[in-house]
């Protein structure tokens, strides 16, 4: 009877030191989880700098493949508008090289990519410095981590990239905070000029001295040409000159003050059919730096969080009258549907 009083108050001993232990263990985490999640900031300004230097990184590796032609070119089916959606080794590089640089910087952040793959790159790191021309803009602002997207586009305009229409191609990234853009990156690579802005700071670009209001040029995708030119000229009269372009960061650029080379200048960038988020969202982000516009065509802010599509279409514009361009669009609603 001894032995086994001794044994149970062993036992009753025991459970008791277990859950204390637990008890102090569980609150150490508690603890520990909780000061991660306060410290679990990202400031806007380092942020635009990585942002600069991942579509840099990814510019090059699209570059070198080009200039050794080893697209290895695959398909990944058909876009909406029926056209074959290609795949290259330089889509997948410049991904890696983006994808991780980010992720290994900030690896509690939510990144997009147009692209996926199942390898990792360990040693993609960043400096943490901050080139001159950022850090004019003033001290950063740190936002929670848990409010961050960051969406990335490692090879815009890939159509364009196999058929050697290199002017098209850019590599872009962009932070949304909330859902808003806040963040724009646009980097072409073949001539290695970058445009940035960050919203209610400051950008290394600037908009046109001047739009035409009367009667806008329009730039709209190669993909789809035939079918929007005459939706517009609806909307906006037969003479309205409408340029074909690839990609939906070289349309926004077409947009601003001439940058590194010649190339269409447009007023409106014009976009009636589904898009992704990734291949939208930098331009949305300079263009609202510059006091610009991009929504859908029923005049809906674009939400960057959540899903990858946007079903609404685009219209973008700068020192143009936004609301007006979006009443004529309206009044096209019919033949907009039709071509739908």
């Amino acid at each position: 009877m001894a032995t086994m009083g001794i044994r149970l108050r062993v036992a009753v001993f025991g459970l008791l030191m277990v859950g204390i232990i637990y008890y102090l263990y569980t609150g150490v985490i508690s603890r520990r989880i909780a000061t991660l999640r306060q410290r679990r900031t990202v400031d806007l300004r380092e942020l635009l700098a990585l942002s600069v230097e991942a579509a840099v990184r990814g510019g090059r590796e699209v570059k070198r493949i080009r200039e050794d032609n080893v697209l290895e070119e695959q398909s990944k089916g058909k876009t909406k508008e029926g056209a074959s959606e290609k795949l290259t080794l330089g889509d997948m590089n410049s991904h890696k090289k983006m994808y991780y640089l980010i992720k290994n910087t900030f690896p509690y952040l939510q990144v997009n990519s147009e692209e996926h793959d199942n390898t990792r790159e360990e040693t993609a790191v960043w400096d943490h410095l901050i080139p001159a021309d950022i850090q004019q803009i003033g001290d950063g602002k740190e936002v929670p981590a848990e409010d961050v997207t960051v969406w990335i586009d490692p090879l815009d305009a890939t159509q364009e990239y196999t058929e050697n229409l290199l002017k098209y191609v850019t590599t872009m990234v962009c932070v949304a905070v909330n859902g808003v853009p806040v963040i724009g990156v646009i980097h072409k690579p073949f001539t290695e000029y970058t445009a940035w802005a960050i919203v209610g700071w400051g950008s290394n670009v600037k908009a046109r001295a001047s739009y035409s209001e009367k009667s806008p040029q329009f730039i709209v995708s190669r993909s789809h040409a035939g079918k929007v030119n005459g939706f517009i000229q609806t909307a906006f009269g037969n003479n309205t000159v409408v340029h074909a372009a690839g990609g939906a960061g070289y349309k926004v650029l077409a947009l601003l003050d001439p940058t590194d080379e010649k190339y269409e200048k447009a007023d409106v960038y014009f976009h009636i059919t589904y898009i992704k988020k990734w291949d939208i969202c930098a331009g949305n982000a300079i263009l609202k730096a510059l006091g610009g516009h991009m929504t859908t065509l029923k005049g809906e802010e674009i939400d960057y969080s959540g899903s990858e599509a946007n079903n609404g279409g685009v219209l973008a514009s700068i020192s143009v009258d936004h609301q007006s361009l979006l009443a004529k669009v309206r009044s096209a609603e019919k033949q907009l549907a039709e071509i739908k």
